[in-house]
């Protein structure tokens, strides 16, 4: 299970990034609509995330989502239940409702919380990366938008065809860094309910040094400097595919690296 646990992070990292460079490119998208509800919504979501501390999203996301979805549930498999569902502190709502079911098997509940953490990194994530890429759109030449505008296409013609695909130059720097805060941020999974490494390594060292004195008194200390070769071989092959990236995207543009290597072919 410890070794497992590490390729539920790897799936965490796979699966967030993606959905979250999603929320990202809808909430910029949003805060540059002529719309003002719409404006106001992608500003508001930006804002707020990025100015809330992480860790109580990371506390709140899971609870409201859960929570939201058994209520739901709720009022429709349980139309007669007259007791209010909150009793003080507790939430309680009929058995037909919960999620999962008591009767499921414990593969779907581990898929269940994943679930919840992915839509909590994404939410989270997806803030800051829509801050991003609204401040990448921003950095495009706002004369290569005239100029095809004068060429009589429509705004969202310049927006497919010409904003977005520059902007990804400007966006890459700021994405990188995203990405490794993420990579550093899946310890948190613990605070979710997921049985990640962390959990074990923490879980398998204090079992062994209850058992054995060697190689020494707490067996902590070796799976936690696993767990730093670990975050350091990612972080570095992390930084070797996005620099490729970079280098392929600031090709012919007008940007510090895509200047840089002009002058290096000439």
């Amino acid at each position: 299970m410890f070794y497992s646990s590490f390729l539920v992070v790897l799936v965490l990292m796979a699966v967030t990034a993606p959905v979250a460079l999603a929320f990202g490119f809808g909430g910029a998208l949003a805060a540059r609509s002529t719309f003002w509800p719409l404006r106001m919504f992608g500003k508001a979501y930006t804002a707020m995330v990025r100015g809330v501390p992480d860790i109580v999203f990371f506390l709140f996301v899971p609870v409201a989502l859960d929570q939201g979805l058994e209520y739901l549930r709720h009022r429709i498999k349980c139309p007669d239940w007259t007791e209010p569902v909150r009793q003080g502190n507790d939430f309680v709502v009929c058995a037909a409702a919960k999620l999962p079911l008591s009767t499921s098997p414990q593969w779907w509940h581990e898929l269940y919380g994943f679930s919840l953490a992915v839509a909590t990194f994404s939410v989270v994530f997806g803030a800051f990366a829509a801050n991003v890429i609204y401040g990448a759109m921003q950095a495009v030449p706002h004369a290569q938008l005239e100029t095809a505008e004068a060429y009589g296409m429509s705004r969202r013609q310049v927006s497919r065809r010409v904003l977005i695909p520059q902007m990804w130059s400007y966006a890459l720097p700021g994405l990188s860094n995203l990405w490794m805060i993420l990579i550093k941020a899946t310890p948190l999974l613990f605070l979710l309910g997921v049985a990640d490494i962390v959990y074990w390594a923490r879980e398998l060292g204090a079992t062994k040094s209850a058992i054995y004195a060697y190689p020494h008194p707490d067996w902590r200390v070796w799976y936690f400097l696993f767990l730093l070769v670990f975050y350091l071989g990612m972080t570095r092959l992390s930084e070797t595919v996005l620099g490729h990236i970079t280098a392929r995207l600031s090709r012919g543009q007008a940007t510090m690296a895509g200047e840089a290597q002009r002058k290096a072919d000439t």
